[in-house]
Parts: structure tokens; sequence; C-alpha cells
């Protein structure tokens, strides 16, 4: 586990510009190397390409995004409004802009030299990994780790480099998580005003039929456009992460 997720970002990252040179899989055996066919290794890149989209979830900024983009079209009141494919593809790049720094890294100093053969592929994946766990640690808080640690009863750590990624990633996890809802909640307070003004005005002038959130959503509208509310958004977001 301590290696998996680095292996399978570094093939992930490989296989568009070089899915065509790809390394055999090889097996040592007794009378020599065994050189498996072009089948297999296809076989093994589709296998990393299903866990792919969990890695992406799980091990990015990913989580944090999405959960604040649902919590702000729900405080807006919209319905579906952005559907569901626009708010999974905003917070794909947005979240692939948080880690771009993250990606690089991992390719000048990982990737790039292992498909250069300048490295080994065991050097490669305990350097991704370190890079990885950088990044998560930087946004992971101490209490979850320590909550997770306690649990599995490992540590104390003496550096980043010891912490086993089956202690990191739920404790990543659950810091993202806590995250994402403190600033939903942030979000949710002008929002919340709005309708709890808007329904007061409404019972006084005793129009209880007609609901308030049809009345508030232009206002909540005008409100986010006037601020300015995506761009104002996503900066916050991005800093969330670039800030650490």
């Amino acid at each position: 586990m301590k290696r998996l997720i680095p292996a399978l970002i570094l093939l992930a990252l490989a296989a568009p510009a070089h899915a065509q040179g790809l390394p055999a899989l090889q097996l040592q055996g007794a009378d020599g190397e065994v050189t498996y066919s072009l089948t297999l290794q296809i076989l093994a890149l589709m296998t990393v390409l299903t866990v792919l989209p969990s890695i992406v979830m799980g091990m990015s900024a990913f989580t944090r995004i999405i959960i604040v983009l649902s919590i702000l079209r729900q405080a807006l009141g919209t319905q579906q409004t952005p559907p569901n494919q626009v708010l999974v593809a905003i917070a794909l790049f947005l979240s692939f802009f948080v880690m771009q720094p993250v990606l690089t890294e991992l390719h000048d100093t990982s990737l790039g030299p292992y498909l250069d053969e300048q490295i080994s592929a065991q050097d490669a994946l305990e350097q991704g990994r370190k890079i990885v766990t950088g990044y998560m640690l930087g946004n992971t808080r101490q209490n979850d780790l320590m909550m997770f640690s306690e649990l599995a009863k490992v540590g104390p750590f003496e550096n980043n480099d010891d912490v086993p990624l089956s202690v990191l990633l739920p404790a990543y996890m659950t810091s993202e998580l806590k995250t994402a809802f403190q600033i939903g909640f942030l979000i949710f307070l002008p929002f919340l005003v709005i309708d709890m003004v808007i329904a007061s005005i409404l019972m006084a002038l005793g129009m209880m039929m007609l609901s308030p959130m049809l009345v508030s959503l232009p206002f909540k509208l005008l409100l986010f456009v006037l601020v300015d509310g995506w761009a104002l958004m996503m900066g916050s977001l991005a800093s969330s992460f670039l800030g650490n």
C-alpha cells in the first residue's frame, strides 16, 4: 500500500504520452528473464485506469471542491443548475490547477527521469510517494492524523516519510470533509439571511401561500452576481490549497 498509489499515478501519467513505449513486464526465472506480451501490459494498464478515478477523488483537491460547489448550489436554491456534469467538470479542472505544482514536481523528479532511464523504477516510486505524501500532509490536520495513528497503533513518526499511506489517506479525507463543510457553512449564511428576511416579509403581508424560496431566488442570484460570486468562489477554493 505504501508504494501502490504513487505507482498508479506514475503509470497513469505515463500512459497518454508513452502508450507504445511502456516497459515490458518482466519476471526473473531460474533460466533467465521472461518477458510478458503486450496483451498483458495492456491488461495491467486498463486495471490501473479503473482505479484512477478513486485516486483523483481521494488524493487530490477534488473532494473539497465538489462538496463546496454542491453546497453552494443548494444554498442558491437553483435545484439542478448548474447540472452535476458541469459541477464535476469545474471541480476536475480546478483540481488540476491546484495540483499542477505537485504534478510538475512529480514529472520532473520521478516520472521524467524514470522514462529517460536515469533512475530505477524503485527510486521513481519512492520519490513519487514522498511528493504525494508531502502534499497530503500539508492539507491534513494533526488531530485527524493522530486519531488514525492511534487506531492503527503506529507512531509517533519522526518525519513525514515515516507516515504510512494507510494512515495518511483516511486522515486526509477526513480533513478535507471537515474543511469543505466549514467553507460551506460560511457560504450558506448570507443566503440563509435572505431567505429569512423574505419569509418574514411575506408572513407580515399575509401571503402565506407564496413560497419564500420562489421569491428569494432572484435576490440571491442578484447578490451572487453583484459580488462576482463565481470568481470569488474559485479564487477562494484555489487559495485554500495554494496557501498551505
